[in-house]
């Protein structure tokens, strides 16, 4: 392939330009807040997870709490019932004064259990509650660390956008300057060999794969037109002669 030698230097220009969007793909998408933000956001799914089911549970403990004070007061109606019997004055049967007694103190027993029960379950619905809240606080703790960190992870996105998009319009510039053909090499080599597409020959050596150019190589290039586009025997990426390539 034969190439005007000043598109061949450009060709330099564009792979350092390559070089540096490709550094910035990179960087945008190795940002340390990516992870931050992963992470924190599977922090944020377990607390949720964890509040749902406090609060379930908290739910839960409620209608059971609402239950046994019902049966409290249902057994707190039925003593007050008879107690108001014995007090009235009106039972005059001595059996059945007897089991009026009788009754209250089974009522006053069974009270006594339910309020057990009752205070029990309230207790549990407290630290359930106070659970409910830790896990709140915690969750709002972590919102205002993943706020943090995606506000970071956007002001480093949009610095690396914009030098992206200096170095995209001097690359574009820098095109201008390159045939047809030789860009079209330049892009098929760069797809295939780590993003590096033409290198330069430094000091008898290939500055892509940093071998060292045989005497025969060296030679053949030594006597090869200015305008031959020279290729790595080696890497086979594009070779561009300077004045440090000492020949």
């Amino acid at each position: 392939m034969k190439a005007d030698p000043a598109e061949q230097q450009r060709l330099l220009d564009l792979q350092g330009l390559d070089a540096r969007l490709d550094q910035l793909a990179h960087r945008r998408r190795t940002l340390p807040e990516h992870a931050e933000i992963e992470q924190l956001d599977k922090d944020l799914r377990r607390l949720r997870d964890l509040t749902v089911a406090a609060e379930t549970q908290a739910s839960d403990l409620e209608r059971e709490q609402a239950k046994a004070e019902a049966d409290v007061e249902q057994v707190r109606a039925r003593a007050r019932r008879d107690q108001a019997r014995l007090d009235s004055g009106r039972v005059s049967s001595p059996k059945e004064l007897v089991d009026l007694q009788s009754e209250l103190a089974s009522l006053a027993r069974r009270q006594a259990e339910l309020e057990d029960v009752e205070l029990s379950v309230m207790e549990r619905v407290e630290e359930v509650q106070s659970e409910v809240a830790r896990l709140r606080a915690d969750a709002s703790g972590v919102e205002g660390k993943r706020a943090a960190a995606v506000g970071r992870r956007d002001a480093a996105v949009e610095e690396i956008d914009s030098e992206a998009y200096l170095t995209q319009q001097a690359r574009e510039a820098v095109v201008r300057d390159v045939g047809g053909e030789l860009l079209a090499l330049y892009e098929k080599l760069r797809a295939s060999s780590d993003g590096v597409g033409a290198a330069e020959l430094k000091q008898r050596r290939c500055m892509g794969c940093r071998l060292e150019l045989n005497t025969v190589d060296l030679g053949r290039f030594r006597d090869a037109p200015a305008d031959e586009v020279l290729r790595c025997e080696e890497c086979r990426r594009i070779l561009v002669r300077t004045a440090e390539s000492g020949l």
